[in-house]
């Protein structure tokens, strides 16, 4: 994996642990896969930029949320041996089988409530490592736009927890030709706090169904001139495309970066 990575000219990864077979948290990371990985890491020159920490953060059943935050720490070390800066996290969603999935409850105090909790719990958790945790606007978590996000990070008021930004997650149906007033207003609420960005690609009905970036509705120049004048200099993370859609997606991401 680490070497078809580095043969379409990419640097940079986000990881996820269900790659080499086990949990996306895993109980437990042997040494030896490890030191395996920070060896594939310097020999490939892949940067891991980020590790996928996801689960429901205000899932229903309370034993369900403290499994996730009980592992935390695990991926913590992990990233620190393999010089990694950050963990996504998934703020989450009443649904109990679907944690993307949008619910009528996800606005209500309660749900507010279990997710600031669960925030507090993950910076605790996660405090002796220094790692940042990215959380990132998508319409079917309780975090579910720019001012929601920035509203958490006012209240947490903690310099570790960052966002991810990705303009795919932003829409709406009915918001395909609002981009630029959406993208806009992303970036004027969270621009000083963005630490990862991801590039998604949706077709015309707002479904994310593999195809690669250049070959959808995504305003992928404004996006990364608004990444520009915000000072982020980090990794682009390509994501939800099939493999096959790789290559022409890098260089159509690099004429847009240019453009």
């Amino acid at each position: 994996m680490f070497e078809s990575i580095s043969a379409l000219g990419l640097r940079s990864i986000q990881f996820n642990f269900s790659c080499c077979g086990l949990a996306t948290l895993p109980d437990r990371i042997q040494p030896a896969l490890l030191e395996e990985l920070r060896a594939l890491s310097l020999r490939h020159a892949l940067g891991v930029a980020a590790i996928s920490a996801t689960f429901n953060l205000i899932h229903p059943d309370p034993e369900v949320r403290q499994h996730g935050l009980d592992r935390l720490p695990v991926l913590a070390e992990a990233a620190t041996f393999l010089h990694c800066p950050i963990l996504t996290l998934c703020t989450g969603t009443r649904d109990a089988e679907d944690m993307w999935r949008a619910h009528p409850d996800n606005p209500s105090p309660d749900a507010w409530r279990d997710l600031r909790n669960g925030i507090d719990s993950a910076l605790a958790a996660t405090e002796s490592s220094g790692i940042l945790l990215g959380i990132e606007p998508e319409t079917g978590n309780v975090v579910d736009s720019a001012r929601t996000c920035r509203r958490l990070l006012d209240e947490t008021n903690s310099p570790r927890l960052r966002v991810v930004m990705d303009p795919a997650n932003l829409l709406r149906p009915g918001d395909q030709t609002r981009q630029a007033e959406i993208m806009a207003s992303a970036f004027d609420l969270l621009g000083d706090s963005i630490t990862l960005a991801h590039a998604k690609e949706l077709g015309p009905d707002l479904d994310p169904d593999g195809r690669g970036p250049g070959r959808g509705i995504i305003e992928w120049p404004r996006y990364f001139r608004l990444l520009r004048d915000c000072g982020y200099g980090g990794a682009i993370i390509l994501h939800g495309l099939r493999e096959e859609e790789t290559a022409p997606a890098v260089l159509y991401l690099s004429r847009a970066m240019d453009e």
